[in-house]
């Protein structure tokens, strides 16, 4: 065994009792490395999981990537655009596209006996992937979505449910205007809950072929196509690519294709969530810190306590680059005993509130109802490294202070 690492294994297992000065000073540095690397676990996993949920929500109500026309105002009123067959098709040649689906919308309001409220219809066909809505159905079911027929069924938000006194089988008057003033009485049949305010006061999903017709769209005609994409790393990248092919064409009614994806579309929620890496790197700093300066602490009380042993060692022909690596590695296993801690405080925290959801949120500010915590071992991993490393450079400097010390002073302190 290497020397240096074989005398602070024997002092970091010593028990002796002349030896009380340090213990309080390593239980210090001994705590300070477990909250540090504590919190910054639990703020990782946190911020990670909350940017998780809130973009999950997001492409779940409008998917990866979009293509509409390109005339298509900022609103729900949309112009058309051909996505037929042929159009899936090669969209869905794409490597990196999971998924193609079309999509219909029509602003109306529903209006009920004592209430109205204002609303989008969003018609989707018998391909649409129902797994995100069907994640967060908390009443009735989903209906099966048709592109050729109407079953004048329908399914509302818990928010919109709540705010009109809406239930499941309830017949709801929706009226729309384009030429002039179109009503449908639909069916609720299911109602869904997602806690995403901007969505949720807003949309009821329905068939196709019902916006189509309120649309009076040609067949074929849509609002546009919605894709899904196995990567989401891949997300500009597949963008561009489908843009630069398709930005170009334009459909048999002549128009064109407008290719945007999720983040461009909402820009100010992606804005936000990209605030908060800022927020994890001041917290990793300040905790790195905390748990370094804890150990350059604990470190010099440590080499103060042990300056005869330094002595001894000089005067038998140890250099000081040997002795250095004795507190070093000292350090390291205090560190490493910190750690363990901290590893453990954080996985607890992780695991009782992925299963328990033990603290709470208030979904009208947060979007979630519970505090979201994701787990990535590429960064469980990179944050104990990084916090070993970080505690070791910060101890080099303050290392040097052997090299001061004498063996002919150092042995006054026996």
């Amino acid at each position: 065994m290497n020397l240096s690492r074989f005398i602070a294994l024997r002092i970091y297992r010593n028990s002796e009792p002349g030896k009380q000065v340090s213990r309080p000073a390593v239980l210090i540095a001994l705590i300070g490395v477990a909250i540090g690397l504590a919190v910054m676990i639990i703020t990782v996993s946190v911020i990670v999981g909350f940017k998780s949920e809130v973009r999950g929500k997001v492409v779940g109500f409008g998917s990866d990537i979009q293509i509409t026309n390109s005339d298509a105002a900022r609103s729900y009123e949309t112009r058309p655009v051909v996505v037929n067959d042929s159009v899936v098709s090669v969209l869905s040649g794409y490597p990196e596209v999971k998924h193609v689906q079309r999509y219909s919308t029509k602003p109306g309001m529903i209006k009920t006996a004592e209430d109205f409220q204002g609303m989008v219809l969003k018609g989707v066909g018998p391909e649409f992937d129902p797994t995100f809505f069907r994640e967060h159905l908390i009443e009735g079911e989903l209906p099966q979505f048709s592109d050729t027929a109407s079953s004048n069924r329908v399914i509302i938000s818990k928010a919109l449910a709540t705010k009109l006194r809406l239930k499941l089988g309830d017949k709801i008057d929706t009226y729309y205007i384009q030429d002039d003033i179109r009503a449908r009485r639909l069916l609720i049949v299911g109602i869904y809950q997602t806690n995403f305010s901007e969505y949720d006061n807003l949309f009821l999903l329905t068939d196709l072929y019902l916006v189509n017709r309120l649309n009076n769209w040609e067949p074929g005609q849509v609002s546009g196509a919605e894709l899904q994409i196995h990567d989401y790393d891949a997300l500009e990248a597949t963008t561009y690519q489908i843009a630069a092919d398709m930005n170009e064409v334009a459909d048999k009614y002549g128009e064109d294709y407008c290719v945007r994806n999720v983040e461009e579309l909402n820009p100010q929620i992606f804005a936000w969530l990209s605030i908060l890496d800022v927020n994890i790197w001041v917290i990793l700093i300040l905790m790195a810190g905390v748990a370094g300066f804890t150990m350059v602490s604990g470190l010099l009380i440590i080499i103060i306590e042990r300056t005869s042993m330094i002595g001894v060692l000089k005067s038998l022909g140890a250099n000081n680059t040997t002795i250095r690596k004795v507190f070093l590695w000292f350090s390291v296993f205090l560190i490493g005993k910190g750690m363990l801690w901290g590893n453990a405080i954080g996985l607890a925290f992780y695991f009782l509130q992925k299963w328990f959801g033990i603290f709470k949120l208030d979904p009208e500010t947060y979007y979630m109802d519970t505090v979201p915590v994701s787990f990535n071992i590429l960064l469980f991993l990179l944050l104990n490294i990084g916090t070993l490393l970080a505690s070791v450079l910060m101890l080099l400097g303050p290392s040097y202070l052997i090299t001061r010390i004498h063996p002919a002073n150092s042995m006054r302190y026996e």
